[in-house]
């Protein structure tokens, strides 16, 4: 079931390795409905790393919920499970190099927090728990606020001005926000 009245969205699922990819899609694209494509990559990295979690770890089914709701200049997602037990979060190492070996579980939830602005677990009833991560959107600018969800479509025969792809550098060290993607073909 999804529901996305105003500025919320909700998904039931049995968190199976298919049935991520799709929890993921349907955030992505329900990040761009919204215009916040800046946030897509995050977002999608971190409700990916919950829902993993529950496939691993969650007894006594991977029944869960995925919320994502987009209040007060924060984006909050959410995954709701049945299972009470608290994660255990491990101490990351300063560099992903520096860790222990090549381990290929155990990182998730530090990815989470290094993605997000926040995260947190708590006990959700007598069995279940919910474990979340707030995201700051972005300003709206009026030049965003008025541009239409899609470009206009060309006709055929018609051709585009564009040659080039337009791409976000990171200057300081820091990640590039999310750039739309552009055709780097003419016609």
């Amino acid at each position: 079931m999804i529901s996305h009245p105003s500025r919320h969205c909700t998904v039931e699922l049995q968190a199976l390795p298919s049935r991520i990819g799709q929890v993921r899609r349907i955030v992505s694209a329900q990040l761009r409905y919204w215009h916040l494509d800046p946030l897509i990559d995050r977002a999608a990295l971190g409700v990916t790393e919950l829902l993993t979690n529950v496939h691993r770890h969650a007894q006594p089914d991977k029944m869960c919920t995925v919320e994502i709701e987009l209040l007060l200049g924060r984006l909050m997602v959410s995954v709701h499970d049945h299972d009470p037990r608290l994660p255990v979060v491990e101490d990351m190492p300063d560099s992903l190099l520096e860790a222990e070996g090549l381990a290929t579980c155990g990182r998730g939830l530090a990815m989470v927090a290094a993605v997000s602005e926040s995260w947190g677990v708590r006990p959700d009833g007598e069995s279940g728990k919910v474990v979340w991560f707030a995201l700051s959107a972005p300003a709206a600018t009026p030049a965003a606020s008025a541009r239409p969800a899609r470009p206009p479509r060309r006709l055929a025969g018609e051709k585009s001005g564009r040659v080039h792809a337009e791409v976000d550098h990171a200057v300081d060290g820091r990640r590039a926000e999310h750039a739309p993607a552009r055709s780097a073909v003419v016609g």
